[in-house]
């Protein structure tokens, strides 16, 4: 038999026809399978990096948590802050991070200081009712021995710190 629009000479008739066609159908199953396996993940371009999407509850042991979207907070003195801050495409690992003022919000170690690629983690105790900003740098990720744009982003978040109830 042959079809018209591709003009292939189709197996006879019977069982012949049907293996046929279901090879076809097998092979152009896998073959989407294939073309699509790679979606959203960024192995496909040949970056094994996928970066974590935002936190949105503070790790074991702290009261709150900050991320980089954010831009206020306010918590009571005595509890501790988590900061949570994902690398953008393009750009270095946030650092530098520091209270404005330290008698409001401390530095303090982080025990979950352990994170993934591309993630910096920061912790702070609010001592004294006030305000401070934590702030943060950030730069352009550049390859040795190539031009690099000078940009650098820079990372505010304003926290009040209420008396104890």
């Amino acid at each position: 038999m042959l079809t018209g629009a591709t003009a292939l000479v189709l197996p006879g008739s019977g069982p012949k026809r049907c293996l046929f066609v279901v090879k076809a159908a097998l092979i152009a199953a896998v073959a989407a399978l294939v073309l699509t396996a790679c979606g959203n993940v960024c192995a496909c371009v040949g970056n094994p990096y996928v970066p974590p999407g935002p936190s949105t509850s503070p790790g074991l042991g702290f009261d709150a948590v900050v991320t980089e979207n954010d831009k206020a907070i306010t918590i009571q003195s005595g509890q501790k802050l988590e900061v949570v801050l994902h690398a953008r495409q393009g750009m270095t690992d946030w650092s530098n991070v520091r209270s404005s003022d330290t008698s409001v919000l401390s530095p303090i170690v982080n025990p979950a200081a352990t994170s993934v690629r591309g993630v910096t983690l920061a912790a702070f105790s609010a001592v004294a009712p006030g305000q401070a900003e934590i702030t943060a740098t950030a730069g352009a990720a550049c390859s040795p021995g190539q031009a690099c744009p000078m940009y650098a982003m820079l990372y505010s978040v304003t926290v009040t710190v209420l008396p104890n109830r």
